[in-house]
């Protein structure tokens, strides 16, 4: 069966609620509004947010385990080196975020879109990628590790140095990404790239080889 390359986008109502400071464990967020919200360090495992809007909000160094979020929208939002292990992303937006060092590992991607944000240092290990779009981002460094990115999408991306190692790449895309110095790329079986991409992928592919290139 063919899979979808187009995200399902996220049912966010006009109207959301301004949430009160700061979050609470097994909570569930519905409608609201984090406009601003500095939300630093926290710590809230099993938190799940619906219909909800991060706009400029500040999750650096977040510690939310197990996390859930459905139908969202994220704008200019901080959420470097925040960490939701196993979390899920179901039909979200995120556009202009700073995700330098998030750790989504083992979590789940399904309906995601990703628009030149910053994702360099990202953990990915063992997450699974289902209908997801990256146009724009910055990737440097980022870590996909055994990941599943059979459903996902790399449109104008800069890819330096980033780690496919044991990755699951059938049907995965990529276009006009920067793909110098990537690891892993005997796992790219599969991988459907743009003729413009072969250049970069040639590169990896004789390093990993053992190919010399010189003049």
């Amino acid at each position: 069966m063919r899979r979808s390359t187009t995200p399902t986008a996220p049912t966010v109502p006009d109207s959301v609620q301004t949430a009160e400071a700061g979050l609470d464990s097994e909570e569930f967020y519905e409608k609201k509004l984090f406009d601003g919200t500095d939300l630093i360090g926290l710590f809230a495992q099993d938190v799940e947010f619906a219909q909800c809007r991060f706009r400029a909000a500040r999750l650096a160094g977040a510690v939310l385990p197990k996390v859930r979020l459905t139908d969202c929208l994220v704008e200019r939002s901080d959420w470097s080196n925040a960490r939701a292990e196993t979390g899920t992303m179901e039909r979200l937006a995120f556009t202009d975020c700073r995700m330098t060092g998030l750790a989504f590992n083992g979590g789940l991607l399904r309906s995601v879109t990703f628009t030149d944000c910053k994702v360099d240092l990202t953990n990915w290990r063992f997450a699974k990628f289902d209908t997801v779009v990256l146009t724009g981002c910055n990737l440097t460094g980022a870590d996909f590790t055994s990941t599943d990115l059979r459903g996902a999408s790399f449109v104008d991306c800069d890819l330096t140095g980033a780690q496919f190692h044991n990755a699951t790449m059938r049907g995965a895309r990529f276009q006009r990404c920067e793909l110098s110095g990537i690891g892993g790329i005997t796992s790219w079986e599969g991988a459907i790239v743009h003729p413009d991409d072969l250049l970069g992928l040639s590169y990896a592919l004789a390093g990993a080889l053992g190919i010399v290139v010189k003049e």
